[in-house]
């Protein structure tokens, strides 16, 4: 895994940990990185990232609580082979409005209906 995958806006919004793990994971639902693959360590990726190794060890460990990941001393981030969850009634329900929020805040931004809706039939095509 390299570091040109990680982009990390560190103004105001969202934290750094937050835009690490979220990244991280989309690239493992994608199946990018296979079990049994390493990650960069902590160290490394936060200077090639360009943030304090705390916030790389936060966004690790996020992942390794919802099972993508083993951390293990010395060794790294393992990557896990992870059963998807069953999908939960509570995740079904909140799905739509979580994106509606997510849309609402590319337009509050100035972001172009277009482009969001290009976007989004992008990422739709990608799964």
């Amino acid at each position: 895994m390299s570091a040109p995958l990680l982009r990390i806006d560190l103004r105001p919004g969202t934290p750094a940990y937050r835009q690490i793990a979220d990244t991280l994971r989309a690239v493992l639902v994608a199946g990018s990185l296979r079990p049994g693959e390493h990650l960069p360590p902590v160290r490394q990726l936060a200077l090639e990232v360009g943030v304090h190794f705390n916030t790389v060890a936060e966004a690790y460990r996020i992942l390794a609580a919802e099972g993508w990941l083993a951390l293990r001393r010395r060794r790294g981030a393992l990557v896990l082979a992870r059963r998807p969850p069953e999908a939960a009634v509570d995740v079904a329900e909140t799905f739509p409005r979580r994106l509606r929020e997510v849309v609402a805040e590319w337009r509050a931004a100035g972001m172009p209906q277009a482009v969001i809706a290009r976007e989004l039939r992008s990422v739709a095509d990608g799964l």
